[in-house]
């Protein structure tokens, strides 16, 4: 275990917080006079670390890191460090809203095809009475290598004086284009939950609450967009890997210099 106390597993460090640890963490960020950042992986994303070295970099700043994936959680217990639960993006958005209703933060919706963002706040602000986006934007494909664009982009979040802003544009995009550009903020918490907006929507169907618990969110998904998803599901099977050689190198014993 590393000193810091989180779970390892390939190049992901995570914090063990709770669901309701982490919401607190955030809230707690989000009054912080300084831009903060919070990522949360599932077994793609673990993968993607591997050979992603602009992820990785994101990763290692990330003020916040808990499990989205069930499998991460699973390799937790099978690795003896067990996390308490998942705590996934699509929960904490909603959950986030119904609180920032309550004391008044501010929220901007960055993703999603155009007109998402917009219907998603719309079904927040019903859902949560007070809840105040102050801004919503649909960038265009390619937007990231705009030098003006991502301009735009960093104005129109300062502008809106958002405290938690929900950046939903898929892995590892949005923890990139997080961290490039953190440093042009003064405050707020950046959430990388990519298709947590589509949910707020009602674009997107989301797995029946059984799957989630048991586990099986992934073939939910995966029966929805087979073509999008089956040939990362088949890549992502490389974690089994990364658990083996994590599992093989806690069982290895340790030796001492004489």
């Amino acid at each position: 275990m590393p000193a810091s106390g989180r779970f390892a597993l390939g190049h992901a460090l995570i914090h063990r917080h709770g669901f309701e640890e982490a919401i607190q963490e955030v809230v707690r960020l989000s009054v912080r006079p300084a831009p903060s950042f919070v990522v949360t992986p599932n077994a793609d994303q673990v993968v993607n670390l591997e050979d992603d070295a602009a992820l990785r970099a994101a990763y290692s700043r990330a003020d916040l890191v808990v499990p989205d994936g069930m499998p991460v959680v699973w390799a937790s217990r099978l690795l003896g460090a067990p996390l308490k639960e998942r705590v996934t993006g699509s929960d904490m958005m909603p959950k986030l809203c119904e609180i920032a209703a309550q004391r008044r933060l501010k929220v901007f919706l960055l993703g999603g095809m155009p007109g998402v963002a917009e219907r998603a706040a719309a079904n927040l602000i019903h859902a949560y009475p007070g809840l105040r986006v102050t801004g919503t934007l649909c960038p265009p494909l390619g937007f990231e290598r705009d030098a003006q664009q991502n301009a735009d982009i960093v104005q129109a979040i300062r502008r809106s004086d958002a405290d938690l802003i929900f950046v939903c544009l898929g892995s590892p995009k949005q923890e990139v284009w997080i961290d490039k550009h953190l440093a042009q903020f003064d405050k707020g918490v950046f959430l990388g939950v990519g298709a947590a907006i589509d949910f707020c929507a009602g674009t997107v169907q989301r797995a029946p609450q059984w799957m989630r618990r048991s586990g099986l969110e992934w073939l939910y998904r995966l029966s929805q967009e087979p073509r999008r998803l089956a040939g990362r599901y088949a890549r992502d099977l490389y974690f089994f890997v990364l658990v083996a050689r994590e599992f093989a190198r806690r069982r290895a014993p340790t030796h001492q210099a004489g």
